[in-house]
């Protein structure tokens, strides 16, 4: 492996863009070379102005500006699209994922070879923030139900943390559907049906935000998600 993309979905993150891409690019990706690839998801704050001026200053950045608000799921289909990396992961754009976790994403595909790592937030030892206990019970809710029907025994399906080896992903990418939150369930389902994938859980850090910070995702989307979760495995 020589190279790791590193996919930012960031939409209206005008506090939080210039620190993210910043922290990114001092961030230990063992070695491996970074191409980070940003998808504004048509910012109607100075996000878009923020990210012109850091991709002047940093080559290693590309960027895609879109015109009008299209979802989590459809900004990172369109990273993974045109990314080139032997790895490509997904990084939020506001922090609550700390880039001090690429060394513990990126240790199983270097020593055990995985297709496939999820950062969990709920098997570790590591700092994370309290927040909002209902949210956490959600999470483990959808999670024990995607197991449910992928037969996987994971944490976390939720987290934000996802790696995927390069090729695997830009294969996948092509039949994405879902185009907002939805991006987790599904990627979980398809990754399941394919025999033979090697895939990680490590813990990770997490440092959430609260609404009045900026926190998106909302209780619509949280119930979306239990069809989205029965739709993804049963229906495609």
């Amino acid at each position: 492996m020589k190279k790791i993309s590193i996919i930012v979905p960031a939409y209206n993150e005008e506090k939080f863009i210039a620190k993210t891409i910043e922290t990114i690019l001092v961030s230990n990706s063992l070695n491996l070379k970074k191409e980070i690839i940003i998808v504004d998801d048509g910012s109607t704050d100075n996000t878009p102005l923020i990210l012109k001026r850091l991709q002047k200053k940093y080559q290693k950045i590309k960027t895609i500006f879109n015109n009008k608000n299209q979802g989590k799921g459809s900004s990172l289909k369109q990273g993974f699209l045109i990314s080139k990396g032997d790895v490509v992961l997904v990084q939020d754009a506001d922090l609550e994922y700390d880039p001090e976790n690429y060394p513990l994403l990126l240790e199983p595909f270097v020593k055990n070879n995985a297709d496939v790592v999820y950062g969990s937030r709920f098997v570790s030892n590591r700092p994370h923030r309290i927040l909002y206990f209902w949210h956490y019970v959600f999470n483990l809710f959808l999670t024990t139900l995607s197991n449910i029907f992928t037969n996987l025994n994971l944490t976390d399906m939720e987290t934000g943390y996802k790696v995927f080896k390069g090729e695997l992903i830009r294969k996948i990418a092509k039949k994405l559907k879902s185009k907002r939150f939805g991006f987790e369930p599904e990627i979980t389902a398809k990754i399941a049906k394919i025999k033979g994938l090697k895939i990680y859980e490590v813990g990770i850090s997490y440092w959430g935000r609260t609404y009045e910070e900026g926190k998106k995702i909302k209780l619509i989307d949280g119930i979306k998600a239990i069809w989205e979760v029965i739709r993804f495995n049963l229906f495609h």
